[in-house]
C-alpha cells in the first residue's frame, strides 16, 4: 500500500468520521430521546433506548400543551404550504417554460430578474414582504404566509432549464404547423414530459415552506397562527429547559422537545419517500439529449 492511497484513506476515514460526528449521532440522540425521561436523558447513557412508555408519555406531555396546539401548528403548516405550493406549480412551470421556449420583449431582463432574485437571501425579503402585506391590508392573515411562499424563482429557474435542454424545439414546432395554440402546445405536450421537473419543483417548494420560520414568525401575531416551525420556537421558550423565569411549563422538558422537533419532520420525510423516483429522474433531466 502507497502513502498516496494510506493518505486518500486516512482523509476518508476523518472526512466520515466528521459527518457521523456532527450529523449522526445528534440525529441518533434525537429519535432517542422521547423514549425516556428527562432525569434518564441527563443522567444514563444518551444513546441508550428507554421504553415505548416514555413515548407515549412525552406525547401526552406535549399535547397537554396549551391544549393540543401542537397538533394546530401542524394544521397550519400544512395548509400554508399546499395552498402556497399550489400556487408555485401552477405560476413557476408556465413561467419556465415561457421564458425557455417562447421570444417576447423583456425575456432575457425577466430571466436576469429571476436570477437575482433567487441568490438573495430571503431574510432580506421579509422587511418589504411585510410592508407590501401591510399596505394591502393582508398582515396577520393566512394570505399574508401564503402569497410570499408561492414566490419560488427558484422554481421558475429549474423549470427554465429543464426546458431548455430537454424538450426538442422540433417536436413543438410540428405541433404548431398541426394547428395547435401555444397553450395546446404547453398543456398537451411540454406539461406531460415535465413531470420530472414538476415533482422536483413541488418538493423544493414544499420542503422550503415547510421549514420556513422567519417570514411567518413576522407576518403572524397569534400562535394559533402559527406553523410547526415558529410553533417549536414558542415551545422552546415555554420550557423551564432554555427558559428558567417563572411561569414556564416544567412539563416541556427534553424528551418533549425532542418528539415535538421528530412529528415536524416527518411530514417531510414521507414527501421524500414517496417522491424519490421523480426527484432522482427531475434532477437528471437535461443531463442527456
Amino acid at each position: 500500500m502507497t502513502a498516496k492511497s494510506i493518505g486518500a484513506r486516512l482523509a476518508w476515514l476523518i472526512t466520515a468520521g466528521l459527518f457521523l460526528f456532527f450529523f449522526v449521532l445528534p440525529v441518533i440522540w434525537l429519535l432517542l430521546a422521547p423514549t425516556k425521561s428527562d432525569a434518564e436523558i441527563i443522567r444514563n447513557n444518551p444513546f441508550a433506548f428507554g421504553s415505548l412508555d416514555g413515548v407515549v408519555t412525552a406525547w401526552r406531555n406535549l399535547y397537554a400543551f396549551q391544549d393540543g396546539v401542537i397538533v394546530t401548528w401542524l394544521r397550519n403548516s400544512a395548509v400554508y404550504t399546499g395552498l402556497a405550493l399550489l400556487i408555485t406549480i401552477a405560476t413557476s412551470i408556465p413561467a419556465g417554460y415561457g421564458l425557455a421556449l417562447t421570444q417576447f420583449v423583456g425575456r432575457k431582463t425577466l430571466l436576469t430578474v429571476t436570477l437575482l432574485t433567487m441568490i438573495m437571501p430571503n431574510a432580506a425579503l421579509v422587511l418589504p414582504l411585510y410592508l407590501e402585506m401591510d399596505a394591502l391590508g393582508l398582515d396577520g392573515t393566512i394570505w399574508s404566509v401564503v402569497l410570499p411562499f408561492s414566490f419560488f424563482p427558484f422554481g421558475v429557474y429549474l423549470t427554465y432549464i429543464y426546458f431548455s435542454s430537454t424538450i426538442p424545439q422540433d417536436l413543438l414546432a410540428a405541433a404548431r404547423l398541426d394547428g395547435c395554440s401555444e397553450w395546446q402546445v404547453f398543456r398537451s405536450i411540454a406539461l406531460p414530459l415535465a413531470r420530472p421537473i414538476v415533482a422536483l419543483v413541488g418538493f423544493f417548494g414544499f420542503v422550503g415552506n415547510w421549514n420556513n420560520f422567519f417570514l411567518p414568525f413576522v407576518m403572524l401575531p397569534d400562535s394559533a397562527q402559527y406553523p410547526a416551525q415558529v410553533g417549536l420556537n414558542n415551545l422552546l421558550t415555554s420550557s423551564a429547559v432554555f427558559n428558567t423565569s417563572s411561569g414556564v411549563d416544567n412539563a416541556i422538558m427534553r424528551p418533549e422537545l425532542a418528539l415535538a422537533t421528530l412529528v415536524t419532520v416527518v411530514p417531510v420525510l414521507l414527501v421524500f419517500l414517496f417522491s424519490q423516483r421523480a426527484l432522482v429522474s427531475g434532477m437528471l433531466a437535461g443531463a442527456t439529449k
